[in-house]
């Protein structure tokens, strides 16, 4: 094989295989920092060897063998003077038969080990989000920074800090009893759905969506549903892909914002559709979905409506009424509001939002006050939606949303 088809053929694996190899080697090595050490020495062994001796028939099980090896010797150099070598015959202790390293089973139980790791309850939300994507997604320091707005050097020490807790904490690398499931895996869908909503509806800038990101977390989701297919996984990919497949019709050509009911319904994504259904299908027939599961239902019947008239909102405020049992928040308040605004008048919606407001929630969150200003405009209290939508224009960050907020002051 030429030298540059070898190349490229490393640079295909490393792309399909190295957060797998990165997986097992935590395992077999007991330190994140050192298994990464460990992929990168394997893979400049592999840009060395491979030329010469040929792609072996298994490129994984090759890597992990040789970062495993080579990790295991920088450490004894290291203890050389030690009268016992304990890093390395610890390292020895992990081994299991290479054969293992080939088993789809045993990878992909890593792989839902380090998830687990990563969104460990003792990190601080933040450096979960930040390590899951450095870790699981391989994702660049500085790809992660530039997507969360944040300085390179303060997302490089949230993952530091993030490494150390684990090391420190002797963090167990290992899936979670099944007592302690449900709890741990509503923190890992928890930072997909951070993600995938930093994505989706970015939180400031001048674009209104960052596609890397929710690619990024749909990955996850169906990394999850393949490695642990509970309802409420699938319930969450559903939702993203729902969510998603809208993507193309939420913005003009010039990059405004376009409001649901607005959009042209033919640029939205079926495959996407059809297969975030059939998701949420089976996770409602396990009798056990939940939060994410009733979301994406509601979104779910947005898709299957072919026009914004044909919406069922009858059906949607009782979802939104059983979510709101399963999972009270003002949030959801607010959304159910709007449904009942959609259902039986804008006069309905304004009362409850109004005392949601009044009670103090929500009087920072800009959607409150811009759904707020929506139903008094189509009541025709033009003065006091001007107010609204003003407040509303005082909380965005985002420009797309600015400059729809601005429109409607600009109509009114």
């Amino acid at each position: 094989m030429p030298t540059e088809s070898i190349h490229e053929t490393i640079d295909s694996v490393y792309t399909a295989e190295s957060r797998r190899v990165l997986a097992t080697l935590i395992r077999l090595l007991g330190d994140i920092d050192t298994a990464e050490e460990a992929l990168h020495d394997a893979f400049r062994a592999a840009l060395e060897q491979w030329p010469r001796e040929g792609v072996p028939a298994n490129p994984r099980a090759w890597l992990v063998s040789a970062g495993r090896f080579k990790a295991i010797d920088a450490r004894r150099r290291l203890a050389r003077f030690d009268a016992l070598d304990e890093v390395g015959e610890a390292a020895d202790r992990r081994t299991v038969d290479p054969v293992e390293w080939m088993e789809r089973e045993s990878v992909e139980d890593d792989r839902l080990r380090l998830i687990f790791t990563c969104c460990h309850p003792a990190l601080p939300p933040d450096a979960q989000v930040a390590l899951t994507l450095r870790e699981v997604c391989g994702l660049t320091t500085e790809e992660i920074a530039r997507a969360f707005l944040t300085p390179a050097p303060t997302l490089a020490q949230r993952i530091v800090r993030a490494k150390n807790k684990i090391r420190e904490a002797r963090i167990p690398y290992q899936v979670p009893a099944p007592a302690e499931l449900p709890a741990r895996l509503d923190a890992v869908l928890r930072v997909v759905y951070l993600v995938f909503n930093e994505g989706y509806s970015a939180s400031s800038g001048a674009s209104l969506t960052r596609h890397d990101l929710s690619s990024e977390a749909i990955r996850l989701g169906r990394l999850l549903v393949d490695l642990l297919p509970e309802p409420e996984a699938m319930g969450l990919l559903a939702l993203m892909l729902l969510h998603e497949s809208r993507r193309s019709a939420r913005t003009s050509a010039s990059g405004d914002l376009v409001l649901l009911d607005e959009q042209d319904r033919s640029l939205w994504n079926r495959g996407e559709i059809a297969e975030g259904t059939r998701l949420i299908e089976r996770a409602l027939a396990s009798g056990r979905a939940g939060s994410y599961g009733i979301q994406a239902a509601i979104s779910a019947l947005h898709a299957e409506a072919a026009t914004a008239e044909a919406t069922d909102w009858n059906e949607i405020v009782g979802l939104y009424d059983a979510l709101l049992r399963l999972d009270p928040s003002p949030v959801i308040e607010l959304n159910r509001a709007v449904a009942i605004a959609m259902r039986d008048g804008p006069d309905a919606g304004l009362s409850l939002v109004d005392a949601i407001l009044d009670r103090g929630d929500l009087r920072e969150y800009r959607f409150a006050h811009a759904a707020r200003a929506d139903f008094l405009r189509r009541l025709g209290r033009k003065k006091d939606a001007r107010s609204a939508y003003e407040r509303a224009l005082k909380l965005a960050t985002l420009e797309p949303e600015r400059r729809f907020l601005e429109r409607r002051i600009g109509e009114l």
